[in-house]
């Protein structure tokens, strides 16, 4: 349903239809980001879709963005739009704004434009510009490695309502569990790949070192030396080296 539609429609609704209708609005946001979790691994193609969905949600929200802290510094790691990007990079020039704000104190910001004037002059002056003129963040922590906050701007002067930030919370509370879980998973597998490619790599340098200890009736540290020597003088990794050598070997038994 478009925004206008569900605006005339919430006109003539009661409070607590209009709360069951946006709660089912974020519920269905929630349900589908669970979909892509199960489908897509690349975190910014997620937080990309993260953004699209919860524009849908919440009413008034025109344009979101990702912000995330990262090496001392935030940049934007996920949008609807080019125009929400160039309102984070005002901020980050001003160093002072909504998403910054949400991001370091880890509440939830919701200013309309008369207050954001007040606070962040730089800012508002560059976001007006830019056509926005409400502000709704929270904070978004998923690990130490992707912490920051979840932007909506919004063109109209309305500031958002106080149902939107407790929306919006919601969403990014259950969003924030749903990601990091994710991510335990992703680096779970991450692990799992490379103690078997460190147990195959291991398996291969055994092979070799057994060869040679046969070939030249030497114990198995002298065996090692030689192979680490090898991988030194030919500037290439030991697990390359005795599977070269044992592919020599093989080759040259056939």
């Amino acid at each position: 349903m478009g925004e206008r539609e569900r605006a005339s429609g919430d006109a003539g609704d009661s409070l607590s239809e209009r709360l069951v209708r946006r709660l089912d609005d974020v519920t269905d946001a929630l349900g589908s980001l669970s979909q892509l979790l199960e489908q897509e691994e690349n975190l910014e193609v997620i937080l990309d879709r993260v953004c699209r969905q919860v524009v849908q949600a919440i009413p008034g929200a025109d344009r979101a963005s990702v912000t995330l802290l990262r090496d001392g510094g935030p940049h934007t790691a996920a949008t609807t739009d080019e125009r929400a990007g160039e309102v984070d990079e005002a901020q980050y020039r001003a160093g002072s704004g909504p998403c910054l704000e949400a991001a370091t104190t880890g509440k939830v910001v919701r200013v309309a434009v008369a207050e954001a004037h007040e606070r962040w002059p730089v800012f508002a002056a560059a976001a007006a510009r830019l056509g926005v003129s409400s502000y709704l963040s929270a904070p978004l922590f998923i690990d130490a490695e992707y912490r920051g906050s979840l932007n909506l701007y919004g063109e109209q002067d309305h500031g958002f309502r106080e149902l939107d930030a407790a929306l919006l919370e919601l969403y990014t509370t259950a969003a924030e569990t749903a990601l990091r879980n994710a991510r335990r998973y992703l680096k779970t597998r991450q692990h799992v790949v490379h103690l078997r490619e460190a147990l195959n790599s291991r398996a291969v340098i055994d092979q070799a070192k057994g060869i040679i200890m046969g070939a030249h009736r030497i114990p198995a540290d002298e065996a090692f030396t030689l192979l680490v020597e090898r991988s030194q003088r030919d500037n290439v990794k030991l697990r390359d080296v005795a599977e070269r050598f044992v592919a020599d070997v093989i080759g040259t038994d056939h």
